[in-house]
């Protein structure tokens, strides 16, 4: 028999590069469980961040919470820097951010901004939706290759910790949260 779990937990973490977002990998790399230290309640990670990137990654128990998170639908932006080997041109740009087909369909509109210049610049991006290596390969379609992507805000909750790190939201960022993804407030 399936139960709710006692009471609802909500976590950011900081993931480093090089740590897997699951909760358990058959070659044993790190997972972000492994970064839960003193954490006594089962969570599970609200979306991904692929093994190479870091950044901000929220953890719960709440189902319907990780669910509305992710939805496309709910039009929560994520926000990311990335670092790239190569400048896009204008029209390059503008395609972007009117989306891009991947794998036969087509991203949602995205927000990109040139925020560092150079050989290799800095962008800017943020996202309603996050498919699979997502940012990679809308910049790959364009034949420049990501070198660095952290995620540094979710909604309106900022990345605050240093790589590894973790806290629980506070009861005012779960409520704003609610609130956001027009969700009930949990019985107590």
């Amino acid at each position: 028999m399936l139960r709710a779990p006692k009471y609802q937990v909500y976590v950011a973490l900081n993931k480093p590069r090089d740590v897997v977002t699951t909760l358990s990998d058959p070659q044993g790399r790190r997972t972000v469980v492994d970064l839960l230290r003193g954490l006594k309640e089962r969570v599970y990670p609200v979306g991904r961040l692929d093994y190479h990137s870091e950044g901000l990654l929220l953890l719960t128990n709440d189902g319907e919470f990780a669910n509305r998170i992710t939805a496309a639908s709910t039009h929560v932006e994520k926000t990311y820097v990335v670092k790239v080997n190569g400048l896009l041109t204008p029209g390059q740009e503008e395609e972007f951010r009117e989306g891009i087909h991947l794998f036969g369909k087509k991203t949602a509109p995205a927000k990109l901004k040139l925020i560092r210049q150079g050989d290799a610049p800095w962008y800017e991006v943020r996202l309603i939706e996050g498919r699979q290596n997502q940012i990679r390969m809308m910049f790959k379609h364009f034949g420049r290759l990501v070198e660095k992507l952290r995620r540094v805000k979710i909604g309106f909750l900022e990345l605050d910790q240093k790589p590894g790190e973790y806290r629980h939201l506070t009861p005012r960022e779960v409520d704003r949260f609610r609130r956001l993804l027009k969700l009930e407030a949990p019985e107590q």
